[in-house]
């Protein structure tokens, strides 16, 4: 290296574009070094989190992916801070700017704040949880997450659907897995002949099923004389995670019982009179 090759190098330090990298790189360096981490850190944690949580069989799964949420967003919060004050930014004007930020991306973005808000009502009052077959609005299923901007339903056909949050609020919620037990209601059509006593106790020797549970008792109930049959009701009640099961059991065993007994299932029929024209004549 010769001397001119030294000072072209010497003059390239010095201008001024060199100087401010120099001056500035390595805190720009260290900056985003610092977010990366956070993003890193963050996404570890969180799972580390989750994983811990889902493992504890006492705690509440509802809050496990809400928590998990809370502290991945806090640590990138912090990172992101930290990377802005290494910059050379202080920390005071930071906070403003992401308080004024925070201002305007509230306003644009007033729908998903209204899920959050209405995520923060969901796990504070607990129509549901995790685990339980509810409905709202058009969609029925399990719930598998609740989380702060959605929650996450599996349908019986084991369809994938995230809801936001504010639709639920905003809906009737329907928890069919809030009590033990549920009540089933098995309507029936039997013909007019049919003794009902007799019928009774065809339809009530179906209930002898240890998922019926004989506490409340199960009942025997008329509802209706409808055009062209009897309307009765088979009442029992089940608990919640045997309910389906005994119900397709039912329906398929009630047929077969009640041709056993000889007891019909009447068609819709109608009775028709016919009146002649020589008949109408006569008797004007």
């Amino acid at each position: 290296m010769t001397i001119s090759d030294i000072s072209s190098f010497q003059d390239l330090l010095s201008l001024p574009v060199i100087e401010q990298l120099l001056e500035y790189g390595g805190s720009l360096l260290s900056g985003l070094v610092i977010i990366l981490l956070g993003f890193w850190v963050s996404g570890r944690i969180s799972g580390l989190i989750r994983r811990r949580l889902s493992a504890i069989k006492s705690f509440d799964a509802t809050l496990t992916p809400v928590i998990a949420s809370i502290i991945r967003y806090i640590i990138l919060l912090v990172a992101f801070v930290a990377g802005l004050g290494s910059f050379g930014i202080e920390t005071t004007s930071i906070i403003a700017v992401i308080g004024a930020a925070g201002l305007a991306i509230g306003l644009a973005l007033q729908g998903t704040l209204s899920n959050v808000a209405s995520g923060v009502m969901l796990l504070f009052l607990r129509p549901f949880k995790v685990g339980d077959w509810m409905e709202t609005g058009t969609v029925s299923g399990t719930v598998d997450e609740i989380g702060i901007f959605s929650t996450v339903i599996n349908t019986f056909d084991n369809i994938y659907i995230s809801v936001p949050n504010s639709s639920i609020w905003g809906s009737i919620i329907i928890n069919h897995s809030k009590y033990n037990t549920r009540r089933m209601d098995l309507d029936i059509g039997i013909s007019y002949e049919t003794d009902l006593d007799y019928a009774e106790k065809t339809l009530m020797a179906l209930v002898n099923d240890e998922r019926v549970l004989t506490e409340p008792e199960p009942q025997f109930l008329v509802v209706a004389y409808a055009d062209s049959a009897i309307t009765v009701r088979l009442r029992l009640y089940a608990n919640v995670d045997t309910y389906f099961p005994l119900y397709w059991d039912m329906m398929r065993k009630i047929k077969p019982a009640l041709d056993d007994a000889g007891i019909g299932i009447p068609y819709p029929q109608r009775d028709i009179r016919i009146v002649s024209s020589s008949s109408t004549e006569t008797h004007q």
